[in-house]
Protein backbone atom coordinates (compact mmCIF):
# COMPACT_ATOMS: atom_id res chain seq x y z
CA UNK A 1 0.00 0.00 0.00
CA UNK A 2 1.78 3.47 -0.91
CA UNK A 3 1.90 6.00 1.76
CA UNK A 4 0.09 9.24 1.55
CA UNK A 5 1.97 12.15 0.57
CA UNK A 6 2.33 14.85 3.21
CA UNK A 7 2.66 18.23 2.55
CA UNK A 8 4.69 20.41 4.72
CA UNK A 9 5.73 24.20 5.13
CA UNK A 10 8.22 25.60 7.04
CA UNK A 11 7.62 28.56 9.10
CA UNK A 12 11.00 30.44 9.97
CA UNK A 13 9.58 33.32 11.59
CA UNK A 14 10.16 35.24 8.76
CA UNK A 15 8.01 37.53 6.12
CA UNK A 16 7.98 35.26 3.32
CA UNK A 17 7.35 32.11 5.11
CA UNK A 18 4.82 33.20 6.91
CA UNK A 19 3.12 35.13 3.60
CA UNK A 20 3.53 31.61 2.38
CA UNK A 21 1.22 30.07 4.67
CA UNK A 22 -1.74 32.41 4.55
CA UNK A 23 -1.75 32.96 0.91
CA UNK A 24 -1.81 28.72 0.73
CA UNK A 25 -4.52 28.90 3.38
CA UNK A 26 -6.56 31.41 1.81
CA UNK A 27 -6.04 30.34 -1.78
CA UNK A 28 -6.04 26.52 -1.42
CA UNK A 29 -7.50 25.25 1.51
CA UNK A 30 -7.94 22.20 0.24
CA UNK A 31 -4.28 21.33 0.74
CA UNK A 32 -3.99 19.60 3.80
CA UNK A 33 -1.15 20.94 4.88
CA UNK A 34 1.38 20.21 7.78
CA UNK A 35 2.93 23.89 9.64
CA UNK A 36 6.16 23.43 11.42
CA UNK A 37 9.01 25.47 12.82
CA UNK A 38 12.83 24.36 13.93
CA UNK A 39 13.69 26.47 17.07
CA UNK A 40 17.43 26.59 17.77
CA UNK A 41 16.37 28.56 21.35
CA UNK A 42 18.35 31.34 20.07
CA UNK A 43 15.53 33.08 18.21
CA UNK A 44 13.94 36.71 19.05
CA UNK A 45 11.11 37.25 21.06
CA UNK A 46 9.80 38.71 18.39
CA UNK A 47 9.80 35.69 16.32
CA UNK A 48 7.87 33.72 18.93
CA UNK A 49 4.72 36.74 18.47
CA UNK A 50 4.78 36.23 15.08
CA UNK A 51 4.55 32.02 15.07
CA UNK A 52 1.24 32.80 17.78
CA UNK A 53 -0.15 35.40 15.70
CA UNK A 54 -0.40 32.67 12.52
CA UNK A 55 -1.10 29.90 14.39
CA UNK A 56 -4.14 31.90 15.32
CA UNK A 57 -5.28 32.62 12.03
CA UNK A 58 -4.56 28.93 10.49
CA UNK A 59 -6.43 27.53 12.51
CA UNK A 60 -3.75 25.19 12.95
CA UNK A 61 -1.16 23.99 15.54
CA UNK A 62 2.50 24.96 14.08
CA UNK A 63 4.47 21.93 15.35
CA UNK A 64 7.85 23.03 17.88
CA UNK A 65 10.69 21.04 16.68
CA UNK A 66 13.92 20.97 18.62
CA UNK A 67 16.86 19.43 17.93
CA UNK A 68 18.15 17.33 20.75
CA UNK A 69 15.20 18.25 22.78
CA UNK A 70 15.83 15.26 25.21
CA UNK A 71 18.90 17.80 26.31
CA UNK A 72 18.95 20.06 29.51
CA UNK A 73 20.21 22.42 27.12
CA UNK A 74 18.73 24.63 24.23
CA UNK A 75 19.26 23.23 21.01
CA UNK A 76 22.40 26.05 19.67
CA UNK A 77 24.39 25.05 23.30
CA UNK A 78 23.90 21.82 22.99
CA UNK A 79 25.30 21.10 19.56
CA UNK A 80 27.93 24.36 20.67
CA UNK A 81 29.10 22.05 23.52
CA UNK A 82 29.22 18.79 21.23
CA UNK A 83 31.62 20.01 18.83
CA UNK A 84 33.90 21.71 21.29
CA UNK A 85 32.58 24.86 21.47
CA UNK A 86 33.53 25.59 17.77
CA UNK A 87 30.64 28.65 17.00
CA UNK A 88 29.02 28.14 13.41
CA UNK A 89 29.88 30.63 10.74
CA UNK A 90 29.40 31.15 6.37
CA UNK A 91 32.17 28.97 5.83
CA UNK A 92 31.20 26.35 8.48
CA UNK A 93 26.77 26.32 9.10
CA UNK A 94 26.38 23.20 11.29
CA UNK A 95 23.45 24.99 13.11
CA UNK A 96 21.50 25.33 9.71
CA UNK A 97 22.24 21.00 9.45
CA UNK A 98 21.73 20.47 13.48
CA UNK A 99 19.42 22.75 14.24
CA UNK A 100 16.94 22.82 10.71
CA UNK A 101 17.69 20.39 8.75
CA UNK A 102 18.29 17.20 10.72
CA UNK A 103 15.01 18.14 12.98
CA UNK A 104 13.04 18.56 9.65
CA UNK A 105 14.16 15.37 7.86
CA UNK A 106 13.50 13.43 11.38
CA UNK A 107 9.96 14.92 11.29
CA UNK A 108 8.89 14.12 7.74
CA UNK A 109 10.66 10.46 8.15
CA UNK A 110 10.71 8.27 4.73
CA UNK A 111 7.20 9.34 3.97
CA UNK A 112 6.59 11.56 0.37
CA UNK A 113 6.08 14.68 1.04
CA UNK A 114 5.68 18.42 -0.67
CA UNK A 115 7.85 20.95 0.96
CA UNK A 116 6.64 24.23 0.08
CA UNK A 117 9.10 27.23 0.18
CA UNK A 118 8.53 31.26 -0.11
CA UNK A 119 11.13 32.25 -2.10
CA UNK A 120 9.64 35.20 -4.11
CA UNK A 121 9.20 35.80 -7.80
CA UNK A 122 11.79 38.51 -7.47
CA UNK A 123 14.35 36.48 -6.25
CA UNK A 124 16.95 34.90 -8.19
CA UNK A 125 17.97 31.42 -6.36
CA UNK A 126 16.93 27.90 -5.52
CA UNK A 127 16.84 27.71 -1.90
CA UNK A 128 18.17 24.50 -0.06
CA UNK A 129 15.67 22.42 1.88
CA UNK A 130 16.87 19.06 1.93
CA UNK A 131 18.62 16.28 -0.40
CA UNK A 132 16.24 13.48 0.84
CA UNK A 133 14.75 12.22 -2.64
CA UNK A 134 10.82 11.25 -0.69
CA UNK A 135 10.72 15.53 -0.15
CA UNK A 136 10.00 17.36 -3.37
CA UNK A 137 10.31 21.33 -2.91
CA UNK A 138 7.65 23.54 -4.72
CA UNK A 139 8.00 27.65 -4.91
CA UNK A 140 3.98 29.08 -5.06
CA UNK A 141 6.00 32.94 -5.53
CA UNK A 142 7.77 31.96 -8.22
CA UNK A 143 6.96 32.36 -12.19
CA UNK A 144 8.44 28.44 -11.97
CA UNK A 145 7.10 26.61 -9.41
CA UNK A 146 9.20 23.72 -10.14
CA UNK A 147 12.79 23.21 -8.15
CA UNK A 148 15.67 23.27 -10.82
CA UNK A 149 16.30 19.18 -10.79
CA UNK A 150 12.80 18.75 -11.80
CA UNK A 151 13.36 21.24 -14.70
CA UNK A 152 16.87 19.79 -15.53
CA UNK A 153 15.34 16.80 -16.09
CA UNK A 154 12.23 17.59 -17.55
CA UNK A 155 14.39 20.05 -20.33
CA UNK A 156 17.27 17.31 -20.99
CA UNK A 157 17.89 16.56 -25.11
CA UNK A 158 17.13 13.59 -24.96
CA UNK A 159 12.95 14.32 -23.36
CA UNK A 160 12.53 16.69 -26.42
CA UNK A 161 10.39 13.72 -27.84
CA UNK A 162 8.64 13.30 -24.63
CA UNK A 163 7.82 16.53 -23.97
CA UNK A 164 5.73 17.17 -27.32
CA UNK A 165 4.31 13.96 -26.77
CA UNK A 166 2.99 15.07 -23.38
CA UNK A 167 2.47 18.67 -25.12
CA UNK A 168 0.16 17.17 -27.80
CA UNK A 169 -1.75 15.03 -25.39
CA UNK A 170 -3.08 17.24 -23.25
CA UNK A 171 -3.63 20.25 -25.21
CA UNK A 172 -5.04 18.87 -28.70
CA UNK A 173 -7.21 21.48 -29.93
CA UNK A 174 -4.35 24.42 -28.90
CA UNK A 175 -2.07 25.96 -31.56
CA UNK A 176 1.05 24.56 -30.53
CA UNK A 177 3.28 25.64 -32.73
CA UNK A 178 5.84 28.28 -30.99
CA UNK A 179 5.58 26.15 -28.31
CA UNK A 180 6.92 22.95 -30.53
CA UNK A 181 9.83 25.08 -31.75
CA UNK A 182 10.60 26.39 -28.26
CA UNK A 183 10.66 22.70 -27.07
CA UNK A 184 13.11 20.90 -30.01
CA UNK A 185 15.58 23.17 -30.17
CA UNK A 186 18.21 21.72 -28.33
CA UNK A 187 20.00 23.17 -25.02
CA UNK A 188 23.65 24.17 -25.24
CA UNK A 189 26.46 26.42 -23.90
CA UNK A 190 24.31 29.19 -26.07
CA UNK A 191 20.54 28.37 -24.97
CA UNK A 192 20.55 26.84 -21.40
CA UNK A 193 18.13 25.22 -19.64
CA UNK A 194 16.78 28.69 -18.15
CA UNK A 195 16.53 30.45 -21.54
CA UNK A 196 14.64 27.14 -22.42
CA UNK A 197 12.13 27.39 -19.59
CA UNK A 198 11.58 31.05 -19.74
CA UNK A 199 10.62 31.09 -23.31
CA UNK A 200 8.18 28.08 -22.47
CA UNK A 201 6.84 30.31 -19.19
CA UNK A 202 6.57 32.97 -21.63
CA UNK A 203 4.13 31.21 -23.72
CA UNK A 204 1.37 29.70 -20.83
CA UNK A 205 2.74 28.91 -17.39
CA UNK A 206 -0.07 26.74 -16.64
CA UNK A 207 0.24 24.69 -19.67
CA UNK A 208 4.05 24.44 -19.06
CA UNK A 209 2.99 23.46 -15.15
CA UNK A 210 0.22 20.89 -16.53
CA UNK A 211 2.56 18.96 -19.07
CA UNK A 212 5.75 18.83 -15.88
CA UNK A 213 2.99 17.60 -13.92
CA UNK A 214 2.09 14.54 -16.42
CA UNK A 215 5.84 14.09 -16.49
CA UNK A 216 6.37 13.63 -12.96
CA UNK A 217 3.59 10.70 -13.14
CA UNK A 218 6.80 8.66 -14.77
CA UNK A 219 9.32 9.45 -11.70
CA UNK A 220 9.43 8.34 -8.44
CA UNK A 221 8.89 12.23 -7.42
CA UNK A 222 6.09 12.60 -4.59
CA UNK A 223 3.56 14.31 -6.92
CA UNK A 224 4.27 11.62 -9.41
CA UNK A 225 2.05 9.47 -6.96
CA UNK A 226 -0.83 12.37 -7.10
CA UNK A 227 -3.66 12.42 -9.25
CA UNK A 228 -4.86 15.82 -9.02
CA UNK A 229 -2.43 19.10 -7.65
CA UNK A 230 -4.45 22.97 -8.06
CA UNK A 231 -0.78 24.67 -7.94
CA UNK A 232 -0.52 23.53 -11.38
CA UNK A 233 -3.15 26.17 -12.39
CA UNK A 234 -1.29 28.54 -10.41
CA UNK A 235 0.69 31.76 -12.41
CA UNK A 236 1.11 34.33 -10.01
CA UNK A 237 4.02 35.64 -9.29
CA UNK A 238 4.36 37.44 -5.84
CA UNK A 239 7.25 39.66 -5.09
CA UNK A 240 8.49 41.78 -1.89
CA UNK A 241 5.32 44.19 -1.95
CA UNK A 242 3.08 41.72 -1.93
CA UNK A 243 4.59 39.96 0.69
CA UNK A 244 4.04 43.01 2.89
CA UNK A 245 0.46 43.64 1.63
CA UNK A 246 -0.66 39.66 2.55
CA UNK A 247 0.56 40.00 6.25
CA UNK A 248 -0.89 43.35 6.65
CA UNK A 249 -4.15 42.55 5.28
CA UNK A 250 -4.27 39.53 7.41
CA UNK A 251 -3.91 41.06 10.42
CA UNK A 252 -1.30 38.71 11.12
CA UNK A 253 1.13 41.63 10.28
CA UNK A 254 4.71 42.08 9.55
CA UNK A 255 7.45 40.62 12.03
CA UNK A 256 8.34 43.38 14.93
CA UNK A 257 12.16 43.52 13.85
CA UNK A 258 10.97 44.57 10.36
CA UNK A 259 9.15 47.42 11.05
CA UNK A 260 11.66 50.26 10.66
CA UNK A 261 12.98 52.70 13.63
CA UNK A 262 14.12 56.09 13.75
CA UNK A 263 17.91 57.01 14.59
CA UNK A 264 19.48 60.58 13.83
CA UNK A 265 23.84 60.86 13.36
CA UNK A 266 25.10 64.26 12.32
CA UNK A 267 21.62 65.88 12.43
CA UNK A 268 20.30 63.05 9.64
CA UNK A 269 17.74 61.43 9.68
CA UNK A 270 18.29 57.42 9.65
CA UNK A 271 15.73 54.24 9.90
CA UNK A 272 16.80 50.75 10.61
CA UNK A 273 15.44 47.27 11.41
CA UNK A 274 16.31 43.64 11.26
CA UNK A 275 16.00 42.30 7.56
CA UNK A 276 15.96 38.67 8.34
CA UNK A 277 14.81 36.02 10.50
CA UNK A 278 17.20 33.76 12.57
CA UNK A 279 19.14 33.78 15.82
CA UNK A 280 19.85 36.97 17.23
CA UNK A 281 23.50 36.54 16.91
CA UNK A 282 23.77 34.86 13.48
CA UNK A 283 26.83 35.86 11.27
CA UNK A 284 24.53 37.06 8.06
CA UNK A 285 23.97 40.40 9.89
CA UNK A 286 25.28 44.02 8.96
CA UNK A 287 26.68 46.08 11.21
CA UNK A 288 24.06 48.52 11.28
CA UNK A 289 21.88 45.50 12.18
CA UNK A 290 24.77 44.64 15.19
CA UNK A 291 23.81 48.29 16.21
CA UNK A 292 20.12 47.66 15.93
CA UNK A 293 20.58 44.98 18.57
CA UNK A 294 22.70 46.65 20.81
CA UNK A 295 20.17 49.47 21.13
CA UNK A 296 16.57 47.54 20.77
CA UNK A 297 18.22 44.12 22.11
CA UNK A 298 21.32 44.75 24.71
CA UNK A 299 20.36 41.55 26.48
CA UNK A 300 20.85 39.81 23.69
CA UNK A 301 23.41 42.06 22.52
CA UNK A 302 25.39 40.93 25.88
CA UNK A 303 24.71 37.12 25.16
CA UNK A 304 26.15 37.36 22.06
CA UNK A 305 29.26 39.27 22.91
CA UNK A 306 29.50 36.28 25.41
CA UNK A 307 30.27 33.65 22.71
CA UNK A 308 32.97 35.34 21.36
CA UNK A 309 34.95 36.08 24.65
CA UNK A 310 35.00 32.05 25.04
CA UNK A 311 37.32 31.64 22.44
CA UNK A 312 40.06 33.92 21.26
CA UNK A 313 39.97 35.78 17.83
CA UNK A 314 36.49 34.83 16.93
CA UNK A 315 34.22 37.36 15.69
CA UNK A 316 30.76 37.03 14.54
CA UNK A 317 31.07 40.07 12.07
CA UNK A 318 34.19 39.80 9.87
CA UNK A 319 36.80 40.96 11.67
CA UNK A 320 35.23 43.01 14.41
CA UNK A 321 34.46 42.18 17.94
CA UNK A 322 31.29 42.96 19.37
CA UNK A 323 33.34 44.73 22.07
CA UNK A 324 34.31 47.06 19.46
CA UNK A 325 31.54 47.20 17.63
CA UNK A 326 29.62 49.04 20.61
CA UNK A 327 31.61 51.64 21.19
CA UNK A 328 30.44 55.12 20.82
CA UNK A 329 32.37 56.20 18.29
CA UNK A 330 31.98 52.77 16.73
CA UNK A 331 28.34 53.17 16.65
CA UNK A 332 28.09 56.24 15.38
CA UNK A 333 30.43 55.55 12.54
CA UNK A 334 28.62 52.74 11.18
CA UNK A 335 25.00 55.13 11.49
CA UNK A 336 26.77 57.37 9.32
CA UNK A 337 28.25 54.90 6.65
CA UNK A 338 24.38 53.46 6.87
CA UNK A 339 22.58 56.98 6.33
CA UNK A 340 25.28 57.87 3.57
CA UNK A 341 24.73 54.56 1.69
CA UNK A 342 20.83 55.01 2.25
CA UNK A 343 20.86 58.30 1.06
CA UNK A 344 22.45 57.03 -2.08
CA UNK A 345 20.78 54.23 -2.83
CA UNK A 346 18.43 53.90 -6.21
CA UNK A 347 15.92 51.56 -4.42
CA UNK A 348 12.63 52.87 -4.92
CA UNK A 349 11.23 50.80 -2.01
CA UNK A 350 10.44 52.64 1.47
CA UNK A 351 11.76 49.63 3.34
CA UNK A 352 14.77 49.38 5.34
CA UNK A 353 14.58 45.92 4.10
CA UNK A 354 14.82 45.84 0.85
CA UNK A 355 17.59 48.15 0.99
CA UNK A 356 19.28 45.91 3.17
CA UNK A 357 18.36 42.90 0.86
CA UNK A 358 20.27 44.39 -2.19
CA UNK A 359 23.23 44.69 -0.58
CA UNK A 360 24.08 41.51 1.88
CA UNK A 361 25.71 38.33 1.84
CA UNK A 362 22.95 35.75 0.77
CA UNK A 363 22.23 34.00 4.00
CA UNK A 364 21.15 29.87 4.46
CA UNK A 365 17.34 29.45 3.27
CA UNK A 366 16.57 27.45 5.92
CA UNK A 367 16.92 29.97 8.49
CA UNK A 368 15.57 32.81 6.37
CA UNK A 369 12.59 32.33 4.09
Amino acid sequence: MSKKTRHVLGISGGKDSAALAIYLRNKYPELDIEYYTCDTGKELSETYELIDKLEVYLGKKITRLMAAEDSSQDPFDHFYNIYGRYLPSSSSRWCTKKLKLDPFEEFVGTEPVISYVGIRGDEDREGYISKKTNIQSIFPFRKSIWSEDVITKLLKNENIPAVIEIYNFLFKDKDLNRIIEIVNQPVSTRFTIQQKLNLLLDQDIKSFNAVVFEYLKLTDYPLGKESYFPLIDNDEILVRDDIFKLLRESGVGVPAYYEKMEFEIDGKKGEYARSRSGCYFCFFQQKIEWVWLYEQHPDLFEKAKEYENLKDGFTWNQNESLETLSTTERIESIKREFVNRTNKSKTKSPYLIDILDDTEEEGCASCFI
